[in-house]
């Protein structure tokens, strides 16, 4: 479990209209199955799916590096609160 740490998180609103964009092929693929398309077609707008979502997480995640973890450096024991943080996420990234 993450624990929630005391820092100022950047605004991650931008992300907002990536993720309506991902709703709206979301909403493209049951259509698609509803059609009853060629699968490979329907394999092909769930990677882009993944994809997107990727990059959202990625961003997310760069943004907490660069605020809330870059902030934790000036303490010692938030520094480590911070790095451990980070490992669990990435733990929970693999599965």
């Amino acid at each position: 479990m993450v624990a929630k740490q005391s820092c100022h998180p950047p605004s991650h609103y931008a992300q907002i209209t990536r993720l309506n964009r991902i709703s709206g092929q979301l909403e493209g693929i049951k259509k698609m199955i509803a059609e009853r398309r060629y699968c490979p077609e329907i394999l092909i707008q769930l990677k882009a799916v993944r994809s997107a979502l990727r990059s959202v997480e990625n961003n997310i995640l760069k943004g907490h590096l660069e605020a809330c973890v870059a902030d934790s450096f000036a303490d010692r024991r938030e520094r480590a609160k911070k790095i451990d943080e980070i490992k669990i996420l990435l733990d929970k990234f693999q599965s």
